[in-house]
């Protein structure tokens, strides 16, 4: 049975079952990279050298790539000290489909990070020792780990990362800590241990603690958006904040969502800021949620009892001067999902299950089938059921955006070792690439190939610049947008540092020698509040076809 017939079998027994959905049901499709990467990638990078940082926790046992010794690290398992000859991380070139194992020195599990300015990995926190450890993973040939020990001014884990207008990255939250610190320090980019704690200061932060349902939590991986005006949007549990965090200050607290259900970790949903317009009079910046588990899901799984998750989205203009949850309803349920923003301007809703919640052995019922939601379509009609998966992606999966426009999919270990056998959901060490419905066959001659700039151009804010791109087919002028996407640092279901930004719609002109080219001219964002300096992927958008991303770095 070809691909195709598999997708519209899989789409019949959806309509047997009395699902509804969109014509265009169970498009796009399926390819699995690798077997087997060694690890189970419960985070992931894409860096700006397109390689994709994954890695998991020291604490699983050992993995199935193996180090010299000279590269074992020392465990500790709570009975004695041992040493771990296996790598936890590894490095995938995406262009050669395959991966070289990297060396760390203590637990980055249940960690955060993000890509800095400079375009290194700077990652945080973690398990046990290295809870309050720093890692720096550069973007060059045969780079490997740094490690600051207590680089850290408390322990983080379970925390959610952003990258500041300055370049540094503010750490919010982790298990029993109800605070937010920045690394590196404030107008220092220095990153040795000492300048780091000098001066430097964690900062309380109440909301955390009035968003925590005690053991239950519900707040962990605490949802962080740059907004426009350089304050943060912080949502945890069932409601958010507009906060200060150079002052400390709440700017404005947001409406509960109807019915008061747990969005975050363990009752782990997802969210995204919707893509800004910056071609607009006033830019809208809204944020939108997706899934989760009911109020009391996680101690009933714990009990054996696994309650159907959340089948909503939220969305909320968090610049309207009366911000107001408008509720949409998924054409599935959905808890661990991941949502990640497409560079023509939807989002794809992808992994999970859809009963029970986050944790060990705590999820049932893979939802093997993506949702591509479009957000300028009419209410009713955003919701589009892709096609299915044959991988389970349970708790502690992965996806992101690649350059070519496919979704890099991995990970899945809902146990606390390495489990291959007699489990409901084994560890998962695959990686699997889908491909959006943008990458069919049928849409080549629409896709756009960019010419100029050549890759990783550097921009200043506000910068005037022109792209040059070709089309097989008849250009629509009008239907030309050029964005630019931040990669984020995805784990437990949420995507840190994304955001995609519209730079320009239409003013397309044609230039027929010596070959048909188009140019269009845009603008780099005007400001570090709404773009912050880093790397950034730009695409060309035709009829709603992406072309292959470009590196630009705008310069802080």
């Amino acid at each position: 049975m070809n691909k195709q017939s598999v997708v519209l079998f899989f789409c019949h027994v959806l309509l047997l079952a009395g699902m509804s959905f969109s014509h265009s049901t169970c498009t796009g499709y399926w390819t699995l990279l690798q077997d087997a990467i060694g690890i189970s990638a419960m985070h992931m990078q894409l860096l700006h050298n397109d390689r994709v940082v994954m890695f998991d926790g020291t604490d699983l046992g050992p993995s199935n790539v193996s180090f010299p010794k000279a590269k074992c690290s020392r465990i500790y398992n709570g009975r004695r000290i041992g040493f771990d000859c296996t790598t936890h991380s590894v490095e995938y070139d995406v262009a050669t489909n395959s991966f070289r194992p990297l060396a760390i020195q203590s637990s980055m599990w249940c960690s955060s990070g993000g890509a800095v300015h400079y375009g290194a990995l700077v990652q945080t926190g973690g398990f046990k020792a290295g809870d309050r450890t720093v890692r720096i993973l550069k973007p060059c040939r045969g780079c490997d780990w740094e490690e600051i020990p207590m680089g850290l001014l408390t322990r983080r884990w379970y925390a959610t990362n952003h990258i500041l207008p300055d370049g540094s990255q503010i750490i919010v939250g982790g298990r029993n800590s109800f605070s937010y610190e920045i690394f590196p320090k404030p107008a220092s980019f220095y990153w040795h241990l000492a300048e780091t704690k000098s001066a430097a200061k964690a900062y309380s932060l109440p909301f955390l603690v009035q968003t925590n349902d005690g053991e239950i939590e519900n707040n962990l991986y605490p949802f962080v958006f740059l907004h426009i005006d350089g304050s943060l949007f912080i949502f945890a549990n069932n409601r958010a904040i507009l906060f200060d965090y150079s002052k400390n200050r709440v700017l404005k607290a947001f409406p509960e969502i109807r019915g008061g259900n747990p969005r975050n970790y363990p009752s782990t949903g997802s969210a995204v800021m919707l893509p800004l317009d910056l071609q607009a009079k006033s830019i809208e910046v809204e944020v939108m949620i997706c899934g989760g588990a009911p109020k009391g899901a996680h101690i009933k799984a714990r009990n054996g009892v696994f309650v159907k998750a959340l089948k909503t989205c939220a969305r909320i203009k968090i610049t309207s001067p009366n911000p107001k949850w408008l509720i949409e309803i998924m054409p599935l349920p959905r808890v661990m999902g991941d949502m990640l923003l497409l560079p023509n301007g939807n989002v794809l809703l992808i992994n999970g299950g859809s009963f029970g919640t986050a944790g060990w052995e705590l999820g049932r019922k893979p939802v093997l089938n993506p949702v591509l939601y479009r957000p300028n379509k009419p209410p009713g009609a955003r919701f589009e059921m892709n096609a299915p998966s044959k991988i389970p992606r349970m708790y502690h999966s992965t996806a992101i955006l690649l350059r070519d426009g496919r979704i890099l999919v991995g990970g899945s270990n809902p146990h606390p070792v390495y489990n291959f056998s007699g489990a409901l959901f084994p560890t998962e060490l695959s990686i699997e690439a889908f491909h959006p419905s943008y990458l069919d066959p049928q849409f080549l001659a629409l896709r756009p190939t960019i010419l100029t700039p050549w890759s990783h151009m550097m921009l200043l804010h506000g910068q005037s610049f022109k792209v040059e791109f070709t089309v097989i087919d008849e250009l629509d002028p009008t239907e030309v947008s050029v964005t630019m996407l931040a990669p984020p640092f995805n784990t437990h279901s949420f995507s840190m540092n994304q955001r995609l930004l519209v730079l320009g719609v239409g003013n397309v002109t044609t230039n027929i020698w010596p070959d048909l080219k188009y140019e269009v001219e845009v603008s780099a964002p005007v400001g570090s509040n709404i773009a912050p300096p880093g790397f950034y992927l730009l695409f060309v958008v035709h009829q709603c076809i992406p072309s292959e991303g470009i590196w630009i770095q705008i310069l802080g």
